[in-house]
């Protein structure tokens, strides 16, 4: 793990399947994923037993993971959740992957439109569920 170059990245741990979520930044994705498991730290995230790996979105700079942070901070918790299922529906632990220890678990990316094509989907969905 120390050989690899800090990976800047916006990240999800969660406490289990469906359970609390903590949204967070780091510009070291490996060293802030092994303090998540060993429960350093006061705050939310420790409280709360976030310490699974389930979404991480690595990006160049810092300000960007930033960025990113708080717009997923601003999302409701169905948006949160699916962001999750959609690449990692049986909610796996990514740090033994990131640390190259296993397989990737997750699904393949579907497109790379982002956020806008992310939310036209779930908008879409709603509407179809109000007509039923």
């Amino acid at each position: 793990m120390d050989d690899k170059r800090p990976l800047i990245a916006t990240y999800i741990e969660a406490s289990r399947p469906f359970g609390v979520v903590y949204i967070g930044m780091t510009n070291n994705l490996y060293r802030r994923g092994a303090e998540h498991r060993m429960g350093l730290g006061e705050g939310f995230a420790r409280r709360h037993g976030c310490n699974i790996l389930v979404w991480y979105q690595p990006v160049e700079r810092v300000t960007s993971a930033i960025r990113r942070e708080k717009a997923l901070k601003r999302w409701n918790r169905p948006w949160k959740m699916q962001l999750i299922e959609d690449r990692n529906p049986e909610w796996r632990d990514l740090y033994p992957f990131l640390r190259g220890e296993q397989p990737d678990p997750r699904r393949p990316l579907e497109d790379e439109d982002g956020v806008a094509a992310f939310l036209a989907r779930l908008e879409a969905e709603a509407r179809a569920k109000g007509k039923g």
